[in-house]
């Protein structure tokens, strides 16, 4: 048996069980991704998981509106710590997240990232009119804007497309070597922005604040950062 044969009998199966398992109401969008992939999810949910990673900075605006509904929990203050067990970052360059807290999770069938409720299939609408799903933490758009967040760089790719494959600061074309960076840096983010509302901090971490440069484009960039945190550093030690 051929590859293509091999293809052809293993999407019949997975379609046949994609559409038995498939619920009465499910996402057109992602009905038409799963039916285009060369090779087909066999289940509702990994369709979905497929969809999301497809589309990471679908994931990263619906991440972050969903927080903006959920709000700064009352309370909260970005902090950092070196406790794996607190729920806390040990490092300004993860981004917050209150709700992976202890003292703020919401608790099973709320997602640890955004707040809201997370419904079957790891979907942010209820379209089945069932409720949240006790058993799950994360949206599965989340995941994938977590991933995102934390490390951009993975998305270089898609993110160059995004920009035409221009370098973001000299307009110049990019090269196979150009690199993923954040337009304010993170350090700057922890320093200058760490009072703002929990949503908007996000932004920093997403589509908004990034950026593909030239690698001699960001080694400048990043040695004026590091002669900018000296002088900062010394005037506080002096002050």
């Amino acid at each position: 048996m051929t590859l293509s044969d091999t293809l052809v009998l293993q999407n019949k199966r997975s379609l046949a069980r994609l559409r038995a398992a498939m619920p009465d109401s499910f996402p057109a969008p992602v009905l038409a991704h799963a039916l285009a992939r060369r090779w087909t999810p066999p289940t509702p949910r990994l369709a979905v998981d497929s969809y999301w990673r497809e589309h990471p900075l679908r994931a990263d605006r619906l991440a972050r509106a969903l927080a903006a509904r959920s709000g700064t929990p009352e309370g909260w203050t970005w902090r950092l710590s070196s406790d794996a067990d607190d729920g806390l970052p040990s490092s300004f360059r993860a981004p917050p997240a209150p709700f992976r807290e202890a003292a703020f999770s919401r608790g099973p069938g709320h997602c640890c990232v955004c707040g809201q409720p997370v419904y079957r299939l790891g979907w942010h609408i209820d379209l089945w009119d069932r409720g949240p799903n006790a058993n799950a933490v994360w949206h599965a758009a989340c995941v994938t804007a977590w991933a995102l967040w934390n490390a951009p760089s993975d998305h270089a790719k898609l993110l160059r497309r995004v920009q035409k494959r221009r370098c973001a600061t000299t307009g110049a074309r990019l090269w196979k070597t150009s690199e993923v960076d954040h337009r304010v840096p993170l350090f700057r983010v922890w320093r200058e922005h760490r009072d703002k509302a929990w949503p908007s901090l996000l932004g920093f971490w997403g589509l908004p604040n990034l950026q593909v440069i030239n690698r001699d484009v960001h080694a400048a960039k990043s040695a004026a950062e590091a002669t900018t945190r000296r002088v900062v550093a010394t005037i506080s030690e002096a002050g």
